[in-house]
C-alpha cells in the first residue's frame, strides 16, 4: 500500500500536471491574440479580426480552466504539504500572493474588455485591453518561476529559529536559475501555442474551411514555431549549462552518468539500473556529453555515485529529458518543412495538414517531460538544501489522500475531454460560418459592412496589407 508520502506526490504531480497545460497555451496565445488585433488596426484588414474573434474564444476558455485547475494547488500546500509554508512561507507566500495580484486584479479585469468591449470601446483602447492581459500573463509565470527557481537554486536566505526569512529580496527572486527556467519557459509555450494554433487551423481547413482566417493563423503559427524552435535550442543548452553548475546530480542522472568521468559519451539510449547502478543497451556518441556541458571533450562530469542517497530517481529523469529533446527536434523540423512547403506551393498538402493536426498538443509532451525533470531533479528536497519533501508532508491518513486523488483524476479526465471536445465543435462550427456574413469593427472602433472583395489569397499579398 502506497504511504501518505508517494500519495501526496502522486496527487500533486497529477494537479500540477494538469493545470500547467492551460497557462503553457494561454502565456503565449495571448501575445498572438495581440499582433492579430494591432494587425487590424494597422491594416484594416477584416481577416485579422476574424483570425482574433476565433482565438479570442478559444482563449477564454483555456483560461478559465487554467484558473481553476491553479486553485486547487494552493490548497494542497495546507492540506497536503503542511512543512513547506511552515518552513518557507515567508518566501513563498509574498511570492504566490504577487501572482495571484496578477492574474486575478490585471489579466482578468481586461480580459473582460478582450471578451466583451470589442464594439463597446475604441478600437485603440481594445488593443491596449489585449496588450495587458498578454503582460499580465507573463507577469504571471515571471511570479511562479521567480518561487519555483528559488526552490531549485535558493539564495537571498536567513534561517532564524528553523524558519526560513528573507535577507535580500532581489537575490530570491533573481536566484541562479531563474533567468534561464523564465526564458525557457516562455519559449516553451510560445512553441506549445503555435503548434495549438497551427494544428487547430490545420483541422478546420481539413473539414472544409475555405476561409481565409484559419490560413492566416496556420501561417502565423508557423512561423512563431520555425522562429523559436532554434532560439529554444540554445536557451536550452545554456539552461543546461546553469543546472550543471548548481545542481550537478541532476545533470548526472539526466545524461545517465554513475561514476564521475572524463569524455563521457552522450547517450542517445540506454535502460537505467538503479539497484546495479549502471545503464543497460547503452548507444551513445563519444566524448559528446562533456563538450556540450564543458566544452571539452575530456571535460569531467561528476557521476551519481559521488551522490548516493542524495540524488533524484534516475529513469524519469534519464526518458523525460530525451522525450523533451526528442519532440523539441520534431517541432523544429515539422515548422521548417511546412514553411519551405508553403513558401514553394503557397498552401499546404494534405499530408502535412494530417501532421499539423497530430502535432496539435505536441507543445504538451515536451512541457510535461521538461517539467517532469524540473521538479523530479530536485528530490530529495523540496527546497534544496533547505526542507526534503519527508519533511513536509502531511500527518494524514493514506486513505485521506487516496480519495482525495481519486476525486482529482476523475474530475480531470471529465474536464480534459470536455475541454477537448469544444475545441472540436467551436473548430466545426466556424467551418459553416460565412466568410463575410456579419459586421466588423473598423481600426477606429466603429462598424462597417465589409465586402468580399476584401477577402484574401493565402501566402500572397493583397491591398489589405497581409503578407
Amino acid at each position: 500500500m502506497l504511504d501518505t508520502l508517494i500519495l501526496s506526490r502522486i496527487q500533486f504531480a497529477a494537479n500540477i500536471s494538469f493545470h500547467i497545460l492551460f497557462p503553457t497555451i494561454t502565456i503565449a496565445l495571448c501575445w498572438i491574440l495581440f499582433f492579430f488585433k494591432l494587425r487590424f488596426d494597422l491594416t484594416g484588414n477584416p481577416v485579422w479580426m476574424r483570425a482574433y474573434r476565433f482565438w479570442v474564444k478559444i482563449f477564454a476558455l483555456t483560461f478559465a480552466l487554467g484558473v481553476v485547475s491553479g486553485l486547487t494547488m494552493s490548497f494542497q500546500f495546507g492540506t497536503n504539504w503542511p512543512g513547506f509554508m511552515e518552513k518557507v512561507g515567508n518566501i513563498a507566500g509574498p511570492l504566490l500572493g504577487y501572482e495571484v495580484l496578477t492574474a486575478f486584479f490585471l489579466e482578468a479585469t481586461f480580459l473582460g474588455i478582450m471578451l466583451f468591449g470589442i464594439n463597446r470601446v475604441s478600437s485603440r483602447l481594445h488593443t491596449i485591453s489585449a496588450l495587458i492581459v498578454a503582460v499580465g500573463t507573463t507577469l504571471s509565470a515571471f511570479w511562479i518561476l521567480a518561487l519555483n527557481s528559488w526552490m531549485q537554486t535558493p539564495t537571498g536566505y536567513e534561517i532564524r529559529d528553523g524558519v526560513v526569512h528573507a535577507s535580500d529580496w532581489m537575490a530570491i527572486i533573481f536566484n541562479p536559475s531563474f533567468p534561464y527556467r523564465f526564458v525557457h519557459m516562455l519559449l516553451a509555450s510560445g512553441l506549445t501555442a503555435a503548434f495549438f494554433v497551427a494544428g487547430l487551423s490545420a483541422y478546420r481547413i481539413l473539414k472544409g474551411d475555405h476561409k481565409q482566417a484559419p490560413r492566416l493563423a496556420l501561417k502565423t503559427g508557423l512561423i512563431v514555431a520555425a522562429i523559436l524552435a532554434p532560439v529554444q535550442a540554445f536557451v536550452g543548452d545554456l539552461h543546461g549549462l546553469n543546472t550543471f553548475e548548481h545542481q550537478p546530480q541532476k545533470i548526472a542522472a539526466m545524461e545517465g552518468v554513475w561514476d564521475t568521468e572524463e569524455g563521457a559519451p552522450l547517450l542517445l539510449f540506454a535502460i537505467p539500473d538503479e539497484e546495479q547502478r549502471t545503464n543497460h543497451f547503452s548507444v551513445g556518441i563519444p566524448n559528446m556529453a562533456s563538450l556540450i556541458l564543458t566544452h571539452e571533450t575530456d571535460g569531467v562530469i561528476r557521476g551519481l555515485n559521488e551522490f548516493e542517497g542524495d540524488h533524484p530517481p534516475v529513469k524519469p529523469m534519464f526518458f523525460g529529458f530525451r522525450i523533451m529533446v526528442g519532440v523539441g527536434l520534431l517541432m523544429l523540423v515539422t515548422a521548417w518543412w511546412a514553411i519551405f512547403l508553403l513558401r514553394k506551393r503557397g498552401e499546404l498538402p494534405t499530408w502535412m495538414l494530417r501532421v499539423l493536426v497530430g502535432m496539435t498538443f505536441s507543445g504538451w509532451v515536451a512541457t510535461l517531460a521538461g517539467w517532469y525533470v524540473t521538479e523530479v531533479g530536485r528530490q530529495p528536497w523540496l527546497v534544496t538544501g533547505i526542507l526534503k519533501t519527508a519533511d513536509a508532508v502531511t500527518p494524514v491518513a493514506p486513505s485521506h489522500v487516496g480519495l482525495s486523488l481519486t476525486l482529482y483524476l476523475v474530475t480531470y479526465v471529465v474536464l480534459m475531454w470536455a475541454y477537448i471536445h469544444t475545441l472540436r465543435v467551436m473548430a466545426l462550427k466556424s467551418v459553416n460560418v460565412e466568410e463575410f456574413e456579419t459586421s466588423e469593427p473598423v481600426a477606429d472602433g466603429s462598424l462597417t459592412n465589409l465586402p468580399r472583395e476584401a477577402s484574401l489569397n493565402f501566402g500572397h499579398s493583397t491591398q489589405g496589407g497581409v503578407q
